[in-house]
């Protein structure tokens, strides 16, 4: 149960410390020329579980940890992660877009992994003193933000097969530019599975995106930007698109697929896109989604888009699908739909248009 912003305000201030940098590297960083994950803020933020509760919580200069070689997490996969993105308004004020969700979603995957639960104080409360501090490092240029990843690793150092009983859990924040710059080439994956019916694909484990990283590889060596996965016992329903959200646009219907099997993320952009599909007139379907389908509404012309959707990406254009024999190709200079759903969600995530929905996080508010 979420508790009152001032609370958890309140809270965090009293129980994290404040360590500022002497030394700022914001003028080391060309905000005209941003990559994305390639550069980091001034301070992060760390705290420490030791079994029984968090402690140690610090906002200090950003900087490398020390683990040990037996770190469990580098040998049996405890880690967890959540993307998040700051933007400021008009009036030059930090805002965070829908953290309450990643909060959620991330104590979702830490139960699925056998880790603890973070408190609001240190994940909210904390975030909201992090880039209170950092603000000048969020850029205002088309398409730029300040990408939020907050982490939790397993902290034991012992090699035995157990969850770990002390834990580590941390943010780092990255100005960042567009993560896709043109439309993408998706190759429809019919060997390889990310995941099945009863694992981690619906946490945002780390294990998820290593797994990926050889098909992907393979993917790229034939001229893809990534796969569209499927499922993994016919090989035909649609799962996410590299490591995204996915949508196709088939008439006047757009679908996504479900969550229903715990096979993929319930991401927040996803959620954001279902409402403005739906402001925008469109039925909005939540449902096992074949690539059949998709092949099928292509020949007959119904196929109208094909996007996906998450924190890092925002909104990608699909403009090649290829699957086994069939060639699906999009002119993604008439996505209509898709052009104003990203228009809409910026301007509400920059506060140039009005957050009916209170998706912002306004940093530093009590």
């Amino acid at each position: 149960m979420m508790v009152a912003k001032s609370t958890v305000k309140e809270e965090a201030l009293q129980k994290i410390k404040v360590t500022k940098t002497t030394h700022s590297r914001l003028s080391e960083v060309d905000f005209n020329n941003l990559v994305f994950g390639k550069k980091y803020a001034d301070h992060m933020l760390v705290a420490d579980f030791d079994g029984k509760e968090w402690k140690n919580a610090e906002i200090l200069p950003f900087q490398n940890f020390s683990v040990s070689p037996s770190n469990a997490a580098w040998h049996y996969g405890q880690a967890i992660f959540e993307g998040i993105k700051a933007y400021k308004d008009p009036q030059d004020n930090p805002m965070i877009f829908r953290p309450y969700d990643n909060y959620r979603r991330f104590n979702t995957s830490a139960e699925r992994m056998g880790m603890p639960e973070v408190p609001e104080w240190l994940f909210i409360g904390g975030m909201d003193m992090l880039i209170d501090l950092d603000r000048n490092w969020i850029p205002t240029g088309e398409g730029c933000s300040l990408y939020l990843r907050p982490f939790m690793i397993a902290a034991d150092e012992f090699i035995g097969v157990r969850p770990s009983d002390t834990y580590r859990f941390a943010i780092i924040n990255s100005p960042s530019g567009p993560y896709f710059n043109k439309p993408i080439k998706l190759l429809v994956q019919d060997k390889y599975v990310r995941a099945f019916p009863g694992g981690v694909g619906y946490a945002k484990a780390a294990g998820n995106y290593g797994g990926t990283m050889y098909p992907t590889m393979q993917a790229k060596k034939q001229g893809y930007d990534q796969i569209l996965w499927v499922d993994g016992y016919e090989h035909k329903y649609l799962q996410e698109c590299g490591t995204m959200n996915v949508f196709v646009i088939i008439g006047n219907t757009a679908i996504t697929p479900d969550l229903a099997q715990g096979t993929i993320l319930e991401g927040v952009t996803r959620a954001s896109v279902i409402d403005l599909l739906k402001d925008l007139g469109l039925t909005v379907e939540e449902r096992p989604v074949s690539i059949d389908e998709v092949v099928t509404a292509y020949k007959n012309g119904s196929l109208r888009e094909v996007f996906g959707t998450g924190t890092a990406a925002a909104l990608a254009y699909v403009e090649q699908l290829d699957y086994l024999d069939t060639q699906i190709k999009l002119d993604t200079t008439t996505y209509k739909t898709a052009a104003e759903v990203i228009r809409r969600l910026d301007a509400i995530r920059t506060g140039r248009a009005e957050d009916t929905r209170n998706w912002n996080y306004h940093v530093g508010e009590k």
